[in-house]
């Protein structure tokens, strides 16, 4: 492994390498080394770092530091320290500086050599096994929306929509607006490059609703490094935007009277061995296994929200926003439902899951949505019958509607902690806890504005 690193690196004349890891939230952890330290660490297995990152909350805080704290197997105090080890599949060129910089992707042991059962690489690789014992291929496509906004510094001042090439804001509603797009074509250009020299796979881009909201689409593939790639793509598009002197956010909910911002997946199934989409059927229109994996998503999904909707903002898409689906319902070409099965060929049969924000970790999103259908067959589950109508005026939902509720029925859960693990699950159970305690803490404007003088 050293030789294929050295040589690469010495190919492209590197000086710098970025060893990165994806901490619960998605944020992206890590360390910054000369070239020679990097190859050097590798040959002594010496790329380390404190086991604490993968309880670290969105917040700066410590899932540790909920009341009676995380269980000594869960976390040992003393912050020991884990193993980071390079995955040279993931290496890459990081094309915005301007010395040779290079950035790769590592995965988290413990100092025994055991996983890290946290690290969330490791939970999807987990997931995708379960499937590789049954002969099986998941195959993935994220959509992933975001919005851009005029920099701010005041963390209590609204965001704002930021003004193009036209010197105008957008004003109005431009769903699939080209101009849209266009007033924007400069930073638009250097993500389609930087991506382009990063191997990231990006299809198609897309105005969305929201003013300077738009939609990044993923060509299909394997899940693992789909999430490589959304983790990266995160990164470079938040570092263009900068270089244009704009905020790229994944918030869930940014602004007031906009709508949320989504991570859509699509999803399918192909046999091994034949290369056949198992969700297909000859003798009719979907298999039978499509429908219990349907079913999975429909009766787990509910309860992994505090993965698909992670923070107090995420609520706010969902449930103050209009065009959000909110339910657990399938549909046939039915946007307004959570599950949606695009009108295709049996070749290119699929799900597209659409109650996830693009404010997730894209390692749990895909491990949350593969485990639930996995379940779904393994248990033989029976789905719903296709719903036809429009739900977008739905009252009632059968999602939570907090964090709290979130939590409850997620921690509980008897098939979540044994697919995932119950390490997995009280750790990320604690640092929703502290993340929601810290929101708890801030007094918004709202409550000044409507509360201050007239209670």
């Amino acid at each position: 492994m050293k030789n294929e690193f050295e040589n690469w690196l010495n190919e492209k004349s590197i000086t710098e390498v970025e060893c990165l890891v994806a901490d619960l939230g998605g944020t992206a952890r890590g360390k910054i080394l000369p070239s020679k330290k990097f190859v050097e660490g590798l040959q002594d297995n010496s790329h380390r770092m404190p086991q604490s990152i993968f309880i670290q909350t969105i917040s700066g805080q410590y899932a540790n530091d909920v009341e009676g704290g995380l269980a000594h197997d869960i976390y040992n105090p003393t912050d020991t320290d884990v193993n980071i080890k390079p995955d040279f599949k993931t290496m890459r060129l990081v094309p915005w500086y301007d010395d040779p910089t290079a950035q790769v992707i590592c995965d988290a042991y413990e100092m025994n050599g055991i996983p890290v059962e946290n690290a969330p690489r490791h939970i999807l690789k987990k997931i995708l096994k379960l499937y590789e014992e049954k002969g099986l291929q998941p195959v993935v496509s994220p959509e992933v929306e975001f919005y851009l906004v005029k920099q701010n510094s005041d963390p209590d001042y609204p965001l704002e929509v930021p003004v193009g090439q036209s010197g105008r804001q957008e004003t109005g509603r431009q769903s699939y607006g080209i101009d849209a797009v266009n007033e924007f074509d400069p930073l638009f250009e250097d993500v389609y490059n930087f991506c382009e020299q990063q191997n990231i796979d990006i299809d198609t881009m897309n105005h969305e609703s929201g003013s300077a909201q738009m939609e990044i689409n993923f060509q299909h593939g394997d899940p693992l490094e789909l999430a490589d790639q959304v983790f990266l793509f995160k990164r470079t598009l938040r570092q263009t935007a900068l270089r244009h002197k704009l905020y790229a956010t994944f918030m869930a909910k940014p602004m007031k009277g906009q709508p949320g911002s989504a991570l859509h997946l699509h999803q399918s199934l192909i046999d091994i061995n034949k290369k056949d989409n198992i969700f297909g059927s000859d003798g009719s229109e979907f298999s039978e296994i499509f429908m219990q994996y349907i079913a999975g998503l429909q009766k787990y999904t509910p309860l992994l929200m505090p993965i698909y909707a992670p923070h107090v903002n995420s609520y706010k898409r969902l449930f103050a926003t209009y065009g959000s689906p909110k339910n657990i319902n399938w549909g046939i070409a039915n946007r307004s439902c959570g599950f949606r099965i695009p009108v295709s060929d049996k070749k290119n049969l699929r799900v597209e899951n659409r109650l996830a924000g693009s404010d997730t970790n894209p390692y749990l999103v895909f491990a949350a949505n593969l485990a639930s259908g996995f379940l779904g067959i393994e248990k033989k589950l029976t789905p719903t019958s296709e719903t036809k109508e429009s739900l977008f005026n739905q009252e009632s939902t059968s999602l939570p509607a907090n964090v709290n509720e979130a939590i409850l029925q997620f921690e509980e859960n008897e098939d979540i902690n044994n697919i995932f693990g119950e390490k997995f699950v009280k750790t990320l159970v604690a640092m929703r806890k502290v993340e929601y305690l810290a929101y708890m803490e801030v007094v918004s404007p709202w409550e000044r504005e409507y509360l201050l003088l007239n209670v």
